[in-house]
């Protein structure tokens, strides 16, 4: 099959998601661009369930290309092809975490710093920092070595409009940690004692506040995603979230106590919010309960929004607009 797939060397494979047109690609390409965007599609009532299955089969055909993907018409986001996670944004009428989503969406006539923390290969730094959302001062922290090399370069693709850190995020800054896992989505970080190869420093959302890599004279959004270390980084933002900040925060589906938000709740005193998709608008979460109906899947991360900030209450409840979508 591989003798069909003729296209030009100088130009890259791109996907562009409004258009849905595909570019620089051979015949292989479009079958397997056709055929992953297919299993989206079926497996998208699961949450995607089952999809990497076959993203490894069309992976093992059409090689270790890249695809660029243009988000809007000032993001563009590289991924490998037929990546088990990323590939699903392939399918146009997909909305990746759609209550983020909406949210930047509705706070992209303030001006705000967003802190991207488990940053993985960038999306939100990219569509963040990109005009339709405000092109906000963005800076993106990822813990694994090989993950922040994707970051950076789809830094480089977007005009290096923000800011890469290699580093772990802790409790507070000082010491070391190591990358466990097998899957870029959901590497892990093990606490270290001393230095060694492959180490990354770790820092604090307090920490990068200090050193003014967060700016302290303008509303922030912190997306927090760190599998398994919220509690402990939320700790280290105690300072930062005593000001016009907003945590997203990602609640374990596999989690039935609901650890991350009853901290948010119980130890922090922050008032915290959920998107209810159906009404495409955010919810005071008022009952922890709730959140057993929303967590549907073990296998899925689902944000929560929490804040101590009335302006960013007043902005995560204001009435929904056809602008908003």
């Amino acid at each position: 099959m591989r003798g069909v797939n003729v296209v030009r060397a100088d130009e890259p494979l791109s996907f562009d998601r409004r258009s849905r047109k595909l570019t620089g690609a051979g015949m292989l390409d479009r079958i397997a661009l056709r055929t992953l965007q297919t299993g989206s599609v079926i497996t998208r009532p699961y949450d995607h369930r089952g999809y990497r299955v076959g993203c490894n089969v069309v992976a093992a055909a059409v090689g270790g290309r890249d695809i660029v993907v243009r988000l809007n018409g000032d993001a563009v986001f590289a991924i490998p092809f037929a990546d088990g996670y990323w590939s699903r944004i392939l399918n146009a009428s997909y909305d990746y975490e759609e209550e983020i989503d909406a949210f930047l969406r509705r706070a992209a006539d303030l001006r705000y710093a967003f802190v991207d923390c488990g940053a993985n290969f960038g999306y939100w730094s990219v569509l963040a920092s990109s005009r339709p959302f405000g092109s906000q001062p963005t800076i993106a922290v990822e813990a694994s070595p090989e993950n922040a090399k994707r970051l950076e370069f789809n830094a480089l693709l977007n005009r290096n409009r923000f800011r890469c850190l290699n580093a772990a995020i802790g409790r507070k800054a000082g010491g070391f940690a190591r990358i466990c896992g097998a899957r870029h989505e959901n590497f892990g970080t093990v606490a270290l004692a001393n230095d060694e190869p492959d180490a990354v420093s770790v820092v604090s959302l307090d920490s990068l506040a200090a050193e003014g890599l967060i700016a302290k004279t303008i509303p922030v959004v912190v997306k927090l995603d760190v599998e398994g270390v919220e509690i402990e980084a939320l700790t280290g933002a105690t300072e930062l979230l005593r000001g016009d900040c907003v945590v997203i925060c990602e609640e374990h589906g596999a989690d039935p106590t609901h650890a991350v938000t009853r901290h948010l709740l119980n130890e922090m005193s922050l008032t915290v919010f959920v998107f209810d998709g159906t009404q495409n608008r955010f919810i005071r979460l008022d009952d922890i309960k709730i959140l057993d109906r929303i967590k549907r899947h073990p296998w899925v991360g689902y944000n929560v929004f929490a804040t101590s900030s009335a302006m960013w209450k007043e902005r995560l409840l204001a009435p929904t607009t056809r602008t908003d979508r």
